[in-house]
C-alpha cells in the first residue's frame, strides 16, 4: 500500500524566508504561462491580428492578481465561509494552500476585463488567446495540492494499485484525487485546447471549448475526491466542486453555440 510521503511543505529556509512548495507551484505556473505564450505567439492565425510578447507580460501581472484575489475569496466564500469568519487572519495565509479554482477563474476573468479595456481589445480575443495556457498551471497548483497532502481522495479499494494512505486523515486507501485532478483537469484539457486553438476559431470558441472542458472535467474528478461539503440537487448529491462546475459547463456551451451560430464568423484564436 502506497502512503503519502507527507513532505515538508517548506522547500527552502533562507534565514527568516522561508519558501514553501505551494508557492513554487504558482511561479511554476506563472513561467509556463509566459512560456507558452510565446510559443502561441508565433501561431499564424495569432501573430496576424497583432499579438506581441509585451502583452503577455502585461496580462501576467493582472492575471496574478485575479489568481491570487479570486482564487482566495472563493475559498473563503465558496467552500470554508464559516472557517474564515471565526478566523479573518487566516484569509492572507495564502502560502497555507486554499485557493478555489473557480474563484480563481472568475477573478482572472474580471482582470482580463480590465486589461482588455486598457489595451483596448475585444474581451473574448483576450479570453480566447490565453485558455489554452490555464490549464498546466492549474495542474502545478494540484502538485502544489498534494505535497501539502490537501484534497485527500474518497475511499478506494485496496487491489488499486496507486491506492494510498494518507496519515493526516486515516490509515483507509484513497484516490489520490490532486493527482488525477492535475492530469485530466489539467494535463489532458491542456491537450484538447492546444490543437483546438492551433488553428483559427470563431471568436468565443476556444473559451468555449475551456469552460465546457474544464467543467466536465472537474465534475468528473470530484468523483474521486473527498468533497468539502455536498448539496441535494434534483434528487441527486453533488459535491461543492460539480455543483460550482455545473455553470461552467452551461457557459462553454453556451458561448460555443453562439460562436458557431453564425458560418463564416469572425475568425480569432
Amino acid at each position: 500500500m502506497l502512503i503519502h510521503p507527507m513532505p515538508d511543505p517548506i522547500a527552502l529556509s533562507i534565514g527568516p524566508l522561508s519558501v514553501h512548495w505551494y508557492g513554487l507551484m504558482y511561479l511554476a505556473a506563472f513561467v509556463q504561462f509566459i512560456a507558452l505564450g510565446r510559443l502561441r505567439i508565433r501561431q499564424a492565425h495569432i501573430a496576424a491580428v497583432g499579438w506581441k510578447k509585451e502583452d503577455l507580460d502585461d496580462m501576467l501581472f493582472y492575471g496574478v492578481l485575479g489568481v491570487v484575489i479570486g482564487g482566495r475569496l472563493g475559498e473563503v466564500l465558496f467552500y470554508q465561509p464559516a472557517y474564515y469568519l471565526s478566523n479573518p487572519l487566516e484569509i492572507f495565509a495564502v502560502w497555507k494552500g486554499g485557493m478555489s479554482f473557480h474563484g480563481g477563474f472568475i477573478g482572472v476573468m474580471i482582470a482580463m476585463a480590465v486589461w482588455a479595456y486598457k489595451a483596448k481589445r475585444n474581451f473574448w480575443d483576450v479570453m480566447d488567446f490565453i485558455a489554452p495556457m490555464v490549464p498546466l498551471g492549474y495542474a502545478a497548483g494540484r502538485v502544489g495540492n498534494f505535497i501539502n497532502a490537501e484534497l485527500p481522495g474518497r475511499l478506494a479499494d485496496a487491489s488499486l494499485p496507486w491506492a494510498m494512505i494518507w496519515p493526516n486523515v486515516d490509515t483507509m486507501p484513497r484516490h489520490p484525487s490532486p493527482i488525477y485532478q492535475a492530469l485530466v483537469d489539467g494535463v489532458l484539457l491542456f491537450i484538447v485546447l492546444w490543437i483546438f486553438g492551433r488553428t483559427p476559431r470563431p471568436r468565443m470558441a476556444v473559451s468555449g471549448m475551456f469552460a465546457l472542458g474544464y467543467g466536465g472535467a472537474r465534475f468528473f474528478t470530484e468523483y474521486f475526491r473527498t468533497p468539502d461539503y455536498e448539496v441535494a440537487f434534483a434528487g441527486i448529491t453533488i459535491s461543492a466542486g460539480q455543483m460550482l462546475s455545473v455553470p461552467m459547463i452551461v457557459l462553454g456551451l453556451l458561448l460555443l453555440f453562439l460562436a458557431y451560430r453564425k458560418t463564416g464568423g469572425n475568425r480569432l484564436a
